[in-house]
């Protein structure tokens, strides 16, 4: 009889181990960490234990990303209220600005708006060039990673050349892309491409709907 003889047989007759009792205390096998004999019992007792230990790991996991993401939802509710709240243009900048620098600490933070009924003094009606509009244009959701064009990376002044990573988040009206809001840092992995983006966008449609109220 080979082990696969045994197998088979031990599935096609589940209650073998009731019916003879006796031969769990006698059956020995190795302990997983000190190589000592240990009955069958104490195996399973020890495989229990490990899967007890993965499942409290995973649940303290998911409490965590829980919590954190509380938090950020936290965050993005008061941007929302200063946004709701802004009665102007510069109150719209200031609020994106401030929450996003200080309540999410985003190191560096700007945006451009173009195709705009009315425009305002300031960077962020400067002209835009080209392939930033179809770069904006073509995305469907918010970019992470690497800067994928320099001209970008230029609205962070002075910091631009340190910038190894930036979130650009499309600014619509309706399908219709009218400005980019761009975070940048110089950690390359604080936006990294796998990240999620659902805040992100969320973001991107606050800034945009307050936007449009003064710019039209």
């Amino acid at each position: 009889m080979n082990p696969s003889d045994i197998i088979a047989f031990l599935k096609e007759n589940p209650d073998f181990f009731d019916r003879h009792s006796s031969l769990l205390a006698d059956l020995q096998v190795t302990h997983p960490h000190t190589g000592q004999a240990i009955s069958l019992t104490e195996r399973q007792l020890l495989a229990l234990r490990g899967r007890i230990a993965h499942l409290e790991d995973k649940f303290a996991e998911l409490l965590g990303f829980g919590e954190e993401n509380d938090g950020i939802s936290t965050k993005v509710h008061r941007l929302s209220l200063s946004l709701l709240e802004a009665e102007d243009f510069e109150s719209i900048r200031q609020a994106t600005y401030v929450h996003l620098r200080e309540d999410f600490a985003v190191p560096h933070v700007a945006f451009r708006v173009w195709n705009s009924v009315l425009s305002r003094g300031g960077p962020e009606f400067l002209p835009v060039a080209e392939d930033i509009r179809f770069f904006a244009g073509d995305l469907v959701e918010p970019h992470c990673g690497p800067p994928p064009l320099r001209e970008i990376t230029l609205w962070f002044g002075p910091a631009s050349r340190l910038m190894r990573s930036v979130a650009l988040v499309p600014l619509r009206r309706d399908e219709q892309t009218f400005g980019l809001l761009a975070m940048g840092s110089e950690d390359p992995e604080r936006f990294y491409a796998e990240m999620g983006t659902l805040y992100l966008t969320r973001i991107g449609e606050m800034v945009s709907c307050a936007l449009r109220r003064q710019l039209g």
